[in-house]
């Protein structure tokens, strides 16, 4: 009798432990069709079809005899719309660039100054703005992707521009712009980056 008891008592212990197994597989197999991963191909496409982003850039422009370092407030909300505002140094802390169309529009907070320029034609030509990365890219014949650690999107036209995008969050974390001659070289680093 106490045999049978035990072999009874053995078969509702595996029974619950086989019960528990299936409970901690169904969960598990539902956490991970949850976790979605985001192929490279999938990572570029977003950020080259953002609508508007915000971030905090800290820039250092390295020249022939010269480094300087910014700290920049960017937005970005539509093709032709987005603002600059510089946030260090503290000398010209609270300077914006606004473009809106073919309006730009200089400000200085600290001074209360603002000053309107109309059809300016080198409004595209702003290299530290990360749409104007992204048309470049999309427009350029010598642009190229390269899969390693991060997803590196390079473009070597007139100057040589190298965005790096996190494989993980698919936000930048990093742009380089070197002139031809290599004499000049600009580093863009994303702190602060809300992508939509």
């Amino acid at each position: 009798m106490k045999g049978k008891i035990k072999i009874k008592f053995l078969f509702i212990i595996i029974i619950f432990l086989f019960v528990l197994f299936f409970i901690f597989y169904q969960i598990m197999c539902k956490n991970s069709k949850n976790v979605h991963t985001n192929s490279s191909q999938e990572i570029v496409d977003n950020i080259l079809n953002i609508s508007s982003y915000e971030a905090i850039v800290e820039v250092k422009i390295e020249g022939n005899k010269n480094q300087n370092s910014y700290k920049i407030k960017q937005k970005y909300t539509a093709l032709d719309s987005n603002e600059q505002e510089i946030l260090e140094p503290e000398n010209i802390a609270g300077v914006k660039i606004i473009r809106q169309g073919e309006k730009l529009i200089l400000e200085n907070s600290a001074l209360n100054l603002k000053s309107i320029i109309e059809n300016y034609n080198f409004i595209s030509s702003n290299k530290l703005d990360l749409n104007s990365f992204i048309e470049e890219y999309k427009q350029g014949e010598k642009a190229k992707c390269i899969e390693k650690e991060e997803i590196i999107l390079e473009i070597n036209n007139t100057d040589k521009k190298i965005l790096y995008i996190d494989r993980k969050t698919g936000n930048p974390t990093k742009m380089v712009i070197e002139d031809n001659s290599k004499k000049n070289t600009v580093y863009i680093l994303y702190n602060e980056v809300k992508i939509k």
